[in-house]
C-alpha cells in the first residue's frame, strides 16, 4: 500500500533521490518513464512520491520548473548569492558580472554579497554594485556580522551560492545553518553508507526556504547559454541599461563605442559604473565570437 505525498528533492545520488515532505525525508528511486523521456530528477525539483511501506518510495512526477542547470544539476533557483572576498582573494569583478547576467537571464535574483570586512574597504565594490541596482551586503565571515541582514533576501523558496575557493561560502553556510552536516549524515546513514565525496547539489533547510552551495555555480560560462543569450539581448541583462535603451541615436546600437550612444554618454556622465560598462562590452565580444563560431 503506498500515499502520495509532495515534497522537494534535497539531494540526489547513485540514483537515490532523497525528498524533503516537510514531515520527513523519504529515500526514492525514481519511475523509468523518465529516463525513457530523457528526464533527470534534480535537487530542486518539486515532485510527487508514492509512500511505501517498505520505506522505499517512489518518485512519480517531476512539477514544472522554473529553472534548471546542468552544472551544478539543480533546479527552480529563486535567487543566487554572489560571494566575493575584499581580499586574500580580491573580487574577480567579471566573473561577478558574468553571473549577474546568467542568473537574470535564469530569471533568478542576484544578490551580491562580500566577504572579510575585516580585511579591507568593502564600500568601493558595495558603490559599483548599489548604483546597478543590485542589492549588495558586506559580511564579517569570521564573527558573523551583518550576517542576519541576509534575511530580507533569503529564507523562502531556494538560494544558491557562487563564488571561487577561498572567499568564505562555507564560512557562510556554517553561520546559517550551524547543523548542515545532520542532512548529510542522515543521507549517509539511509544509503548505510559513510560520507559522500560527490559534488552532486545538496539542499540545506533554512527557515521557510532552503541553501544550497554548490561548486558549479562558480564557473558558469556564457558559452553554455549561447542558444539564450547573444549580442542583441545581452543589453537587457545590465539594470543600469534599461532607463536608456531605445534612446540611442541609431537603433542597431551595440553600447560600445557608438557616438549617439546613450549608455556611452550615462558613462561618461557618471551614470553608469565604468567597470560594469568594461564587463559589458568584454562580455559582449565574448557572445560574438561564440555566434560567429
Amino acid at each position: 500500500m503506498s500515499n502520495l505525498a509532495e515534497g522537494i528533492i534535497i539531494k540526489g545520488i547513485d540514483g537515490f533521490y532523497f525528498v524533503d515532505t516537510q514531515d520527513t525525508i523519504l529515500k526514492c528511486k525514481a519511475r523509468g518513464i523518465f529516463r525513457k523521456k530523457g528526464m533527470v530528477p534534480l535537487a530542486g525539483d518539486r515532485v510527487r512520491v508514492s509512500v511505501n511501506e517498505d520505506d522505499l518510495s517512489m518518485v512519480e512526477e517531476i512539477l514544472p520548473r522554473k529553472n534548471s542547470f546542468v552544472r551544478p544539476p539543480i533546479a527552480n533557483i529563486d535567487r543566487l548569492l554572489i560571494v566575493a572576498s575584499v581580499a586574500n582573494p580580491v573580487p574577480n569583478i567579471y566573473n561577478i558580472d558574468k553571473l549577474t547576467v546568467i542568473a537574470k537571464l535564469m530569471e533568478v535574483e542576484p544578490v551580491i554579497v562580500f566577504t572579510k570586512m575585516d580585511l579591507g574597504d568593502t564600500e568601493p565594490y558595495e558603490e559599483i554594485y548599489r548604483n546597478a541596482g543590485f542589492p549588495v551586503i558586506s559580511i564579517n565571515n569570521k564573527s558573523g556580522e551583518n550576517i542576519d541582514k541576509l534575511d530580507q533576501y533569503i529564507g523562502e523558496g531556494i538560494t544558491g551560492l557562487a563564488g571561487y575557493s577561498g572567499v568564505g561560502k562555507s564560512s557562510l553556510v556554517r553561520h546559517l545553518i550551524p547543523d548542515s552536516d545532520i542532512v548529510v549524515g542522515e543521507i549517509s546513514r539511509k544509503l548505510k553508507r559513510g560520507r559522500q565525496t560527490t559534488r552532486e547539489s545538496t539542499l540545506y533547510k533554512y527557515k521557510n526556504g532552503y541553501i544550497t552551495d554548490t561548486v558549479g555555480f562558480s564557473n558558469l560560462e556564457l558559452y553554455t547559454y549561447r542558444d539564450q543569450l547573444s549580442t542583441n539581448n545581452l543589453q537587457y541583462f545590465f539594470p543600469e541599461f534599461e532607463k536608456y535603451l531605445g534612446e540611442c541615436k541609431f537603433t542597431s546600437c551595440s553600447h560600445t563605442v557608438e557616438k549617439g550612444c546613450k549608455i556611452i554618454e550615462a558613462l561618461n556622465d557618471g551614470e553608469i559604473e565604468k567597470t560594469r560598462h568594461e564587463n559589458y562590452c568584454k562580455m559582449y565580444q565574448e557572445l560574438k565570437s561564440i555566434n560567429v563560431n
